[in-house]
């Protein structure tokens, strides 16, 4: 990160906490449209880059899920038990790599071939994270493990298997409201997949 060009100046960073991600408060010029600079002040939490999966079965018409509990969603009036795709952050592996460990981790199908579609900003107001999404076939015989995650890392993760209509009905319904998730379901529709 360049921490001048024409438009932004960073005038100073001051590190605010570094636990589970690192949030830190900047502050920095913003040239304006009109010529005017302006002094702001933002956080930034950084958990570093992720990447994310939906498996799914095209003579089944079903999808791979995860259910696991979410504090943030439980502080902001949720139960906290969220359907989401697998998923995590990089720790340092290419984004493939990345997710071929994850999903065997968390749902416990091994897959050799992935298909990456897109990457995206999941909430570039506040968050440096960028996310790599994927898709990939699955059947039982790529069934390795019981999946759930590592114990160690506090996961506790149910696999859950749902008819791709049933979740794209979920979404409208609001029982599927993960973002991640709800892109991938809709790639997979707006592409015919399934």
């Amino acid at each position: 990160m360049s921490s001048e060009n024409a438009q932004i100046r960073i005038i100073a960073s001051m590190p605010l906490s570094e636990d589970w991600g690192k949030l830190t408060k900047y502050t920095f010029d913003y040239r304006r449209h009109d010529g005017e600079w302006q002094r702001q002040t933002r956080e930034v939490y950084d958990r570093g880059n992720g990447a994310v999966i939906l498996l799914y079965n095209i003579s089944k018409r079903s999808v791979i899920l995860t259910r696991q509990f979410r504090l943030p969603l439980f502080v902001n009036q949720h139960h906290g038990f969220l359907l989401e795709a697998a998923a995590g952050l990089l720790d340092e592996l290419e984004p493939e790599e990345r997710i071929r460990h994850e999903a065997e981790e968390e749902t416990g199908y091994r897959l050799e071939k992935v298909q990456k579609v897109f990457a995206a900003w999941m909430s570039p107001g506040s968050v440096s994270e960028k996310l790599h999404f994927f898709i990939a076939q699955y059947d039982d015989s790529k069934r390795v493990g019981n999946g759930g995650g590592v114990i160690e890392e506090g996961e506790d993760i149910e696999v859950v298997e749902m008819d791709f209509a049933s979740a794209l009905a979920a979404i409208r319904t609001g029982d599927i409201a993960d973002g991640k998730t709800i892109m991938l379901l809709q790639h997979l529709a707006l592409e015919g997949i399934l």
